[in-house]
């Protein structure tokens, strides 16, 4: 299958990606002197810190990177669902930034380790806040979506590409970046953005197909 984008899904997708940045990085000049929920549960307190994850946590961006490919070079109609899709759910993430901030305690890491400086110098780059839902998650989840359906990729990628997001929900309640609502969170806002936008595409054409039987009906009664 040749695999290309159009032109209108590469407006969509510029979009998308803009609206990314200004989600997570732009909603932090509204929620900055604003009250932060902390989610954190007593589950949550039992997990243990485990810095290695830290490569998974990182590694992810390029599956992120090489199903978002596949998402967007797929059949021209779901390719600009699976956009549309990304987007809403990127909408939704802004509007539950700003109207439900959240921040959580991060553990004192010891620079004893290649991993534990990875893991401080994470949370050196990356605030705690706008958490949930889970950016990361959300990302790693929507990979899957991006090739679920398609029929030239294999089962044990489709399969692989499942097992790829479990193991980055481990890594950001392991490395304590998020915690469990905010993973669950972002794995439901994915299916339901994918969901919600294929909605209004399903629902115009059982209305195109129902009037198309009415005509018909018409013109064999007369």
């Amino acid at each position: 299958m040749q695999r290309k984008i159009s032109r209108s899904n590469i407006i969509l997708l510029a979009i998308s990606i803009a609206f990314h940045q200004m989600t997570y990085f732009g909603t932090r000049l509204f929620t900055k002197e604003l009250y932060h929920y902390d989610m954190t549960t007593k589950i949550d307190n039992y997990i243990p810190v485990v810095p290695w994850t830290i490569t998974i946590y990182w590694g992810c961006y390029i599956f992120w990177l090489i199903n978002y490919l596949l998402g967007f070079t797929q059949d021209e109609k779901e390719a600009r669902h699976f956009i549309l899709a990304d987007l809403f759910a990127k909408v939704v993430c802004f509007f539950c930034f700003v109207c439900i901030p959240t921040t959580n305690v991060r553990p004192i890491v010891m620079n004893t380790d290649i991993f534990n400086r990875g893991l401080l110098f994470l949370y050196k780059l990356d605030a705690a806040d706008n958490l949930f839902p889970s950016l990361h998650c959300l990302t790693s989840w929507f990979s899957f979506i991006a090739i679920r359906k398609q029929k030239s990729i294999p089962m044990w990628y489709k399969v692989f590409s499942i097992i790829i997001p479990c193991f980055v929900f481990m890594s950001v309640l392991t490395l304590k970046q998020h915690v469990i609502a905010d993973v669950i969170s972002g794995v439901i806002l994915a299916e339901f953005s994918y969901w919600i936008t294929g909605y209004g595409k399903n629902s115009v054409r059982v209305i195109q197909k129902k009037r198309t039987r009415e005509f018909t009906d018409i013109e064999t009664s007369i």
